[in-house]
């Protein structure tokens, strides 16, 4: 799935921000990519709530208009009272605003391109627009879009206010340095209810770019008191991770090894035939899949394949499954995705796995955050996203945990850490209910096998009619 892009400047971005207010955009739709016609526009823009058309053309005018209201193809005339064109040239150093005539709509709310009377984008389904100053809106036009009305591009942004800070954080964190080594503490000491299993095993899931490998390293670095990169990270619009890994962490260089595992694997993709399988993904979950997989883009792997593991032991299995999702990109999570991700929340909880979701790049998300990383709590935004998110995927809100990974710093910090090591401190929680909630008889035959596990004697291969009995 290829990453859509934004045409717009960082000057350009920064005066349409100071006519819109404390907000964020999330582009919905590109003409150069999706198609210049009104029924792409629609398809992706209706009833996406307040949006900010973004039209391009020659002459180096980026213009267009806002609205707060659904498009929604009712064939009516919209009055909105907020609703406002702009325009934003080169030479010009404030934006331009015009507000709707009194007593006039903002805009028609049919089935061509968006109509605002004096403007109508998408004319003729094409890259052009239809001019007619004094219908709705007052302008000039040498000055709203300089006389010429082919467009060059054209883009709708979902505009969603982020609302202050609020008065009580809706969970409480002790941001202090006591609290950061009571929690690494609480992770190296860590041991499950099994004794054969000395290591929690975590599975990272989520699309392409969501920060699965950024995570490892992050929690990798913070562990190892310097900034590593021992997992492959990159911003590609494929997974940049092709293989099954599994990632051992070091308390310390030369340190010993945590008592956790992370596993890391390719990204959700929304098609069907492209990345991750789900079939795939049971196999990890089973414990059959071994490091270093290659996963293949034509078939799942199968039990007959190399790199297929037989004979698996509790140590191999899946104990937690951690969803990772951009929060700069929760709104545009497609329906085939979240399709995706409840049918891996199903074959999940089939299995009896607990699952955690966390939210990256929350300081991208919300300037509060980007300011002060200890604002992640008290952000009105980041809460309602933590909410859409436990709606949309089915994940209880306990379960939502906000992080920051390491990504452009050269230097640790310390309130960054508190957040990965309080996720860390939760896997292993959610790990231990795994543990507990396993079948009697199934942890006596895994401890049975386990035993047999050495550097020098290899566990026995048992027959099918000795897998029956102790079953």
């Amino acid at each position: 799935m290829s990453v859509v892009i934004s045409g717009l400047s960082e000057d350009q971005q920064k005066k349409l921000y100071s006519l819109l207010g404390h907000v964020r955009l999330h582009l919905l739709y590109k003409a150069s990519v999706h198609g210049f016609t009104a029924a792409a526009f629609h398809s992706h823009c209706d009833k996406q709530g307040a949006t900010v058309i973004v039209a391009y053309n020659a002459a180096g005018f980026v213009f267009g208009a806002y609205t707060s209201k659904d498009y929604t193809q009712c064939g009516e005339d919209i009055k909105d009272e907020t609703a406002f064109l702009y325009s934003i040239s080169a030479e010009g150093n404030k934006p331009l605003r015009v507000a709707g005539i009194s007593g006039q709509c903002a805009f028609t709310d049919g089935a061509t391109g968006p109509n605002y009377g004096a403007l109508l984008f998408l004319h003729e389904d094409g890259p052009a627009v239809q001019s007619k100053p004094g219908t709705g809106f007052h302008f000039q036009a040498a000055a709203m879009h300089g006389g010429d009305l082919a467009l060059t591009e054209f883009e709708v942004y979902r505009v969603e206010g982020l609302g202050d800070l609020l008065a009580k954080p809706w969970r409480n964190i002790q941001w202090t340095a006591e609290r950061k080594q009571q929690l690494m503490n609480s992770i190296l000491n860590y041991k499950s209810c099994i004794k054969t299993v000395n290591q929690a095993r975590v599975l990272l899931v989520g699309p392409v770019g969501a920060g699965k490998s950024s995570f490892f390293n992050s929690i990798n670095s913070a562990f190892r008191g310097n900034m590593t990169s021992q997992a492959i990270a990159g911003t590609a619009g494929t997974s940049v991770t092709t293989q099954f890994r599994t990632y051992t962490i070091k308390a310390g260089k030369g340190g010993g090894a945590l008592p956790l595992i992370l596993c890391d694997t390719m990204g959700l993709e929304e098609n069907a035939d492209t990345g991750l399988d789900i079939e795939d993904l049971v196999n990890i979950h089973k414990g059959h899949i071994k490091d270093r997989y290659q996963f293949s883009p034509s078939a799942p792997l199968l039990d007959s394949t190399p790199g297929y593991k037989r004979h698996v032991t509790l140590s191999d299995k899946i104990h937690c499954v951690v969803y990772v999702v951009d929060t700069c990109k929760v709104s545009l999570l497609t329906q085939k995705m979240l399709d995706k991700f409840a049918t891996i929340r199903k074959k999940t909880n089939q299995l009896g796995i607990p699952q955690i979701l966390l939210m990256t790049k929350v300081e991208e998300a919300c300037p509060l955050v980007a300011e002060d990383l200890k604002n992640v709590y008290r952000s009105v935004y980041i809460q309602r996203k933590a909410r859409q998110l436990s709606e949309s995927l089915g994940i209880p809100l306990t379960c939502v945990l906000p992080v920051k990974n390491y990504s452009e710093e050269l230097d640790l910090d310390q309130d960054t850490d508190i957040l990965l090591f309080t996720a860390v401190e939760q896997m292993l929680n959610y790990a231990d209910s795994f543990f507990e909630n396993l079948d009697t008889e199934d942890q006596e035959v895994n401890d049975n096998l386990e035993l047999y596990r050495s550097s020098d004697h290899p566990a026995p291969i048992l027959s099918r009619h000795a897998e029956q009995k102790i079953m």
